[in-house]
């Protein structure tokens, strides 16, 4: 076998992939030359290209215009998010949408899969609104209501939502409500709702990465009965049996942004000279980058290892690996932007270097999505670590 030890888990096929994908992102990402400071962090125009050669869609059947294949495509999506996220190619857009993929391929309706799926396959892009001011990793806590009408052909929804990330660009949303109960897990549901639904408000939060997630306000939000997504308050449920796909698509971003931040420190060391020689040649840098690309080798391993497994049994349940993945590839992402821009010293502070944008995203990567805590959590659990022992 050649290639490097990070590809070890990858057919010939999914090389030649990588490899493809990386030369379309590298150039993408030159051409485009807009700062997602400026330009926001997801660009239809980049996400239509990436669509028209299939990228977008590793996961959606055939049939529905999506290029999934009897291996999978968990692994193909995987390896996509890493290289575009590496190149800093402005999709962000594309993590919510594989995971509402995701969704609806365990519990959509095929008129619901045809529907969304056309416009996902040319790089339409899906959100997903979970967190309440008062609900977030508690996803019991969720209040955002969801009641049929005297007719029982439309749920209106009343509540408020946080940090749903490109609702702003989304052509639906999939929201979570309550449809009965006050606080338990039984009462949640899944409910498609479209941007331009009257009644919702979609508000920008300010973040350090400007037009990243919103606040939504539902005030008496009609859709469809046939909106819902799966069974009426199997909410819960259906959000546990998604969380494979999230941690996954997660750790697979952040492994690319890891990368990123690591490449560009890397290629800053051995060109910036002091006292006469490249700063790359002194100790403390050298044993800095050895840590880090062992870092790097051992987490692709690892997400490319979880990806492989859900290829091999989508329905299967994956809390520890999933996990584990999501919290090694976030914080690694956090750790080698910190060490680049330490590595860098003051031009590591500058805009015009890039690695203090990496820091800002490698920082929300580590909450969103569950945050580092609960990823230990629920990892010490799989071992019988429970707090109610």
């Amino acid at each position: 076998m050649t290639g490097e030890l990070g590809e070890l888990l990858l057919s010939h096929r999914q090389r030649r992939l990588v490899h493809e994908i990386r030369d379309h992102c590298t150039t993408a990402a030159t051409a485009d030359d807009v700062d997602a400071d400026v330009g926001g962090p997801h660009s239809a125009e980049l996400a239509a290209e990436v669509g028209a050669r299939g990228w977008w869609n590793f996961t959606i059947d055939p049939r529905y215009g999506g290029a999934r294949h009897a291996g999978g495509g968990f692994l193909d999506a995987a390896l996509f998010a890493e290289e575009a996220f590496k190149a800093q190619l402005r999709i962000a857009g594309y993590i919510p949408t594989f995971i509402v993929v995701a969704a609806l391929n365990m519990f959509g309706t095929a008129a619901q899969r045809a529907d969304h799926f056309s416009r996902v396959v040319r790089g339409g892009v899906l959100a997903v609104s979970l967190t309440e001011p008062q609900a977030g990793s508690d996803i019991a806590a969720v209040d955002t209501r969801a009641r049929l009408d005297d007719t029982g052909t439309h749920w209106v929804i009343s509540g408020r939502k946080r940090w749903c990330s490109l609702a702003n660009v989304a052509d639906h949303i999939l929201v979570f409500c309550r449809t009965a109960g006050e606080s338990d897990r039984d009462g949640l549901s899944m409910i498609f709702v479209p941007r331009d639904a009257d009644g919702l408000t979609i508000d920008p939060i300010r973040t350090p990465i400007p037009d990243l997630t919103c606040a939504l306000t539902f005030d008496a939000v009609r859709v469809p009965r046939d909106a819902l997504l799966g069974q009426e308050g199997a909410g819960f449920r259906q959000s546990v049996a998604g969380l494979n796909f999230e941690r996954m698509i997660v750790a697979a971003s952040s492994l690319g942004l890891a990368q990123r931040a690591f490449d560009d420190a890397l290629a800053y060391v051995r060109e910036r000279r002091q006292f006469g020689r490249p700063v790359g040649s002194f100790q403390a840098q050298q044993h800095r980058f050895a840590g880090l690309a062992t870092e790097l080798t051992k987490t692709r391993l690892l997400v490319h290892g979880v990806a492989a497994m859900m290829d091999d049994d989508p329905a299967r349940s994956l809390p520890r690996e999933a996990s584990m993945a999501k919290l090694s590839a976030t914080e690694l992402a956090k750790r080698c932007a910190l060490e680049g821009m330490q590595a860098m010293g003051a031009n590591g502070y500058a805009n015009e270097y890039g690695m203090e944008r990496y820091l800002r995203a490698a920082l929300g990567s580590t909450f969103f999505g569950g945050t580092s805590e609960i990823q230990r959590n629920i990892i010490a659990q799989t071992f019988g670590l429970r707090a109610d022992n």
